[in-house]
């Protein structure tokens, strides 16, 4: 029976009257195509990227398996619709904690048409994409007092002084309360050689020389169980390719950018877990963070 997945912590989902995502909880993900160009544009790079000799099998597992499409009925009840058959990245981790990181200080593709690229800059500008190089789209934590996952509006809304903060909370086992995050899981999901951030030092290694494609308004999805953490290794996946254009032998330094700027976001936290937020809440936490402009898609401190 296909339902809309639990882990879902951005985009669009599955209700009545709405487009969304299902899950079949047998391990399959189905992902409607956007009735333009764009569902698309992602089945034809699914399509090449799979089969890509170019691209090293330790890169190309940080992408979900792809499966072809499938007609299915949609969740909008407006009849049968094309779906993206995927892996369910996360249908091995029950009641999964999951974050979701769009990364890139700039998230529409070149040649986007005037509306789209004012919609996409006007966001970039309201969140933190454009200082930091990413934002942070959503997320849940499934704590032992119960499911964290703050409002669309709340994560809409977060700061570049807030960024750090949630990040902790997203590794903590207080999530909700009013105190300091106690960052309890940081060492094990976001360190060691088989964490977060080892996994994405590995992504870094390949976008500092791949000029294949060049991504944008793509997220990196990080996911753990608060159950297993220590003897289960963090899910570190990269989603959402509609956006994602030729590279034509020009390193993708929008996306690298981003990346490199969440890696020091981590190694922070990883560095000093135990530090201390100021009364002064995110206005001063903001004033510690590294501002990072953008010239020319390329983030500078």
């Amino acid at each position: 029976m296909l339902k809309p997945p639990e882990h879902q912590v951005a985009g669009h989902r599955a209700n009545e009257g709405q487009l969304g995502p299902l899950i079949d909880g047998t391990g399959r993900f189905y992902k409607p195509l956007q009735s333009d160009s764009r569902g698309e544009h992602e089945v034809a790079f699914y399509s090449s990227f799979s089969s890509d000799p170019r691209v090293p099998s330790h890169v190309r597992s940080f992408f979900p398996g792809f499966h072809g499409t499938q007609l299915l009925p949609a969740s909008d009840g407006s009849g049968p619709r094309p779906h993206l058959v995927l892996d369910d990245i996360f249908s091995s981790i029950p009641r999964p904690s999951v974050i979701d990181l769009k990364i890139g200080a700039c998230t529409w593709p070149p040649n986007s048409p005037d509306n789209y690229l004012m919609k996409c800059l006007r966001k970039d500008q309201e969140t933190t994409s454009l200082v930091l190089g990413f934002r942070i789209s959503g997320l849940r934590v499934d704590s032992a007092s119960g499911l964290y996952k703050p409002g669309k509006k709340d994560v809409k809304n977060y700061t570049a002084g807030d960024v750090k903060r949630v990040l902790k909370k997203f590794v903590s086992s207080n999530p909700d309360s009013s105190s300091d995050p106690d960052c309890a899981f940081a060492a094990v999901v976001y360190g060691g050689s088989e964490g977060v951030l080892a996994q994405l030092l590995e992504l870094k290694a390949w976008f500092e020389d791949q000029t294949l494609y060049h991504f944008f308004s793509v997220s990196v999805l990080v996911g753990y169980r608060r159950d297993e953490v220590g003897s289960m290794r963090p899910l570190v996946r990269l989603v959402d390719f509609s956006h994602v254009v030729e590279g034509d032998g020009v390193i993708d330094h929008n996306f690298l950018g981003g990346l490199c700027s969440l890696i020091k976001f981590i190694s922070e936290i990883l560095i000093e877990p135990d530090e201390k937020f100021s009364s002064g809440g995110c206005l001063e936490e903001s004033k510690r963070t590294p501002q990072l402009g953008v010239e020319n898609g390329v983030l500078e401190e």
